[in-house]
Order: structure tokens, then sequence, then C-alpha cells
């Protein structure tokens, strides 16, 4: 994982997550087959202005630029937490329409959700 100061005994994306699951963030965000971007258990479709990034958590594999992944956690507009992961590297199956999606949220990065 990239060392920015946040996290340095946690150095894997369920250790990650699990600390965030502590908090009450378990949901995913998650884009479709549509390539809609939809909060885990909720209907409501979501445009990248709906969502803030709240804190970006990068993650490279030791033997393989295959095993990188990005956590952001993420908030909307009424204030629902969640996760997007991305999984990038040769063997990313997201559509580009996920990236670009990713590119538009605004980013206001929180430390509350730095783990020391």
């Amino acid at each position: 994982m990239e060392n920015t100061g946040n996290i340095d005994k946690m150095t894997t994306l369920t250790q990650v997550m699990n600390r965030l699951a502590e908090r009450g963030i378990q949901r995913e965000f998650r884009m479709n087959e549509n390539c809609e971007m939809k909060l885990e258990n909720s209907e409501k479709v979501y445009t990248p202005s709906e969502l803030t990034i709240l804190k970006t958590y990068r993650f490279e594999g030791p033997s393989s630029p295959d095993d990188n992944a990005v956590l952001y956690v993420v908030k909307d507009n009424d204030n629902n937490y969640g996760m997007i992961i991305d999984s990038y590297g040769a063997e990313s199956n997201y559509p580009r329409e996920f990236d670009n999606f990713l590119r538009e949220i605004p980013i206001l990065e929180n430390h509350e959700f730095d783990f020391n």
C-alpha cells in the first residue's frame, strides 16, 4: 500500500474494510452492467456530482501488478456512506465508463478516516 501517513500497520484491503465496517461503512457503490452506479441494496442511480470521495487507500500487490486496488470512502448527498473498490491493472474488468465516472466524483479528503 502506498504510504500516505494514514495507515502504517494495516496493509491489506481486508484490514481497511474491517476498520471501515467498525464505523458502519459496509456497503459498496457498484457500477452495474448498464453502467449505472448504485449503492448496494438500493435502486437509486447516482451521478458523480451526487457523490464525494472522502478518503483514498491504495494497495499494490507485492508480486504482481495485477494485484492493484484502490478503495474509496464515498458519501452521497443524503449522507449515506459506502465504498468503491477499483481493482486496476491488466486484469481489470471494469468498463471505460467506470473510470470516467470515478474521475468526475469530487474529492474532499477527510482526516476522519485516517487510522492511526
